[in-house]
């Protein structure tokens, strides 16, 4: 696997037509907010990026942990190929694609044992995702501990299951969807296996540590990998500082 590089990144190259262009949401396209449902959409975000996806040729898709409903009610672009959910849901372009597996039983103990931990930790909080479960403290950084050491406790009670570290949260989540690994590289190489990405130059920008498989997917195809924010540790070989330098390179400043 790709050895991390140092911090002294340069900035991406300008966007090319043979481009197949890959973007994270959260923290890539949108200002992290303390909460999911806080975030902001800037106005020139939706025409933009139908307007890049045309410049494309289509081959311009959206690789969220959020579920792609969130991600449609955010931007509402539903004609855009996405992958939600790290990979567990897809939309493959002309709309076809799955969705995210069943919950299993055992998630709904889970789910009540996190709601009892998060009441007794205020500013912290429960994301519902279909078969996952999210446990952020953005708000209360000082529960970081043991909102992990719950998850990591609960972990053996779902067969099949992961935990996907980022930014003060961690995810309690699937593995796989059947036979399909579940995450951003898995994902971006399926994508780049069929049209209209197939042949093309790949490119991810992603901010968190969940988009370092997405980094190391283009990498592996001789692409072009961008951290977004805070220098660090990372695969990718390129840098932005936010958000709004990510519009601005993708011509679609705010």
């Amino acid at each position: 696997m790709p050895q991390p590089r140092s911090f002294g990144r340069p900035q991406p190259p300008p966007p090319a037509d043979n481009w197949a262009l890959f973007l994270d949401v959260d923290g890539c396209l949108l200002e992290i907010a303390e909460t999911p449902d806080a975030v902001r959409v800037p106005p020139s975000l939706r025409p933009g990026l139908a307007a890049l996806a045309a410049q494309l040729d289509g081959a311009l898709a959206l690789v969220s942990g959020r579920s792609l409903a969130a991600v449609d009610a955010l931007l509402d672009l539903p004609q855009l190929p996405a992958a939600g959910l790290h990979g567990l849901e897809r939309r493959h372009a002309g709309g076809r694609g799955h969705g995210p597996p069943s919950a299993p039983a055992a998630l709904a103990s889970v789910t009540t044992a996190a709601e009892a931990l998060v009441a007794r930790h205020p500013g912290t909080l429960v994301e519902y995702k279909g078969p996952a479960l999210a446990l952020h403290w953005r708000a209360a950084p000082a529960s970081g501990p043991a909102l992990a050491a719950f998850a990591t406790a609960v972990l053996p009670r779902l067969p099949g299951y992961r935990l996907q570290h980022g930014s003060q949260v961690v995810e309690i989540r699937p593995a796989a969807h059947g036979q399909h690994r579940a995450d951003k590289g898995a994902s971006i190489i399926d994508f780049m296996d069929e049209p209209p990405f197939t042949g093309r130059v790949p490119v991810f920008a992603g901010d968190d540590l969940t988009d370092e498989a997405g980094f190391a997917a283009v990498n592996a195809r001789g692409g072009i990998s961008v951290l977004v924010g805070r220098p660090r540790d990372s695969a990718a070989h390129f840098a932005l500082p936010g958000p709004a330098e990510v519009l601005a390179w993708l011509g679609m400043a705010a």
